[in-house]
């Protein structure tokens, strides 16, 4: 499959759009997984467009798989021009990805001590993988595993806390990293470098308080405190990481710099001491950005339930449904009901598990056997319930690609 900037926005006619996906999948039995391929297309060479317009040159984008887990899309990406990599989230995923993508950096640290052998031991693998640290625990951790004479040096990076601690409202962003000043990068750099059997070859840094919070929310003044936050954020964590790098540099040569997350394309790119940027999410344009003020993705990954039973002659439920995206229990983390238009959920029950009752002018309509599509809040997550999607193209399925599930690995 290639991707290739697409002519046509047939996804801001949701009439047509959604139908035409329900006529391309009718040989399917639900639960279907749906992409959009020019939706996908268009996802994929937005994503490029955002970072070129504040970098020069433009910064290469390291695939986040845990956004995707489909590895025939993350090879599809891949082979665009503007992207590079991936950034997997366990260490046995990204030796199962490296055997046939040559650059992968884990993005979280790892306690897989069987991993750790195959990676220490494997040539092609060891020279493709590297692994994420942020203490001296976890370079302990890997010498347990396997002692350094046993095994070829292991490639780390460095992640960089990447939260703002405001002096006003405290601690923003995730709890990742102990690292958050320049010293304390550069002094776990220096123990990195003296010590055998391990070899510095990146830094890392998400700002989640940029790149995963919605700055557009339904209240005006949550909106512009969002957007404050994020604005002074960025500056604070600019300033910083262009410390830290500088100071790791002075320690070793490294090969990169990654930052960043859909939400933050345009800031990460800008970030002079960043090289790449990480991103994933919007591939799929999960409706979590429907909530987000600078970009707005095509929604390009989506599922479709059947109705199953009509417990009122303005009702319709559907036969599963309660894929709740991981986070802060709350209503945001539900499936958007994307079509038919004009239903919603029934506060009491909301989405089951084996059932999801709809009301409204449209559930009326509906009859046992017609499908729903839905969106999930978060990218990756869908593919954790799903064997396979369906590419759709010029209303027929061009391809099927097999999820991680559908490949039968469960890495998380």
């Amino acid at each position: 499959m290639q991707l290739v900037r697409p002519t046509q926005q047939p996804w801001t006619d949701p009439a047509s759009y959604w139908p035409s996906l329900t006529a391309a999948t009718a040989g399917l039995e639900t639960p279907i997984g749906a992409i959009s391929l020019p939706a996908l297309a268009h996802n994929t060479f937005t994503m490029l467009d955002r970072a070129a317009a504040h970098s020069s040159p433009a910064k290469p984008i390291r695939v986040a798989s845990k956004s995707v887990r489909v590895r025939g899309i993350i090879e599809a990406v891949l082979a665009v021009p503007g992207y590079a990599g991936v950034l997997a989230y366990t260490l046995p995923e990204a030796l199962w990805l490296a055997k046939t993508i040559p650059d992968v950096v884990v993005g979280y640290p790892t306690a897989d001590r069987e991993a750790l052998k195959v990676l220490g031991t494997d040539a092609k693998l060891n020279s493709r993988v590297t692994i994420m640290i942020d203490s001296v625990a976890h370079l302990d951790l890997v010498d347990a595993a396997i002692a350094p004479t046993k095994r070829k040096p292991i490639r780390v990076a460095i992640e960089l806390d990447s939260s703002w601690d405001s002096a006003l409202i405290g601690h923003t962003g995730v709890f990742r990293s102990p690292v958050h000043e320049p010293e304390a990068a550069r002094a776990l750099a220096e123990i990195v470098v003296a010590r055998p059997g391990f070899t510095l070859v990146g830094m890392m840094g998400y700002e989640a308080q940029i790149a995963g919070l919605a700055n557009k929310p339904s209240s005006k003044i949550r909106g512009f405190l969002v957007r404050e936050i994020q604005r002074r954020s960025v500056a604070e964590l600019a300033d910083r990481r262009g410390r830290a790098v500088a100071a790791v540099r002075e320690v070793a040569d490294l090969e990169f710099v990654n930052g960043g997350g859909t939400g933050s394309i345009e800031s990460t790119a800008a970030d002079e001491s960043v090289t790449e940027i990480a991103a994933g999410s919007g591939l799929f344009g999960p409706h979590l950005f429907d909530q987000y003020a600078h970009f707005a993705p095509a929604p390009a990954a989506a599922f479709a339930l059947s109705v199953v039973r009509k417990p009122t002659p303005k009702m319709a439920t559907l036969l599963g449904g309660g894929w709740i995206a991981s986070g802060p229990p709350s209503a945001d983390r539900l499936p958007q009901v994307a079509w038919p238009q004009g239903m919603t959920m029934l506060p009491n029950e909301m989405a089951g598990e084996v059932q999801t009752p709809l009301r409204g002018a449209a559930a009326a309509a509906l009859q046992t056997g017609d499908r729903v599509w839905l969106r999930h809040t978060k990218a990756g997550e869908i593919s954790e319930h799903l064997n396979s999607f369906a590419v759709v193209d010029a209303g027929k399925i061009v391809e099927t690609y097999p999820t991680y599930r559908g490949e039968g690995k469960a890495f998380l």
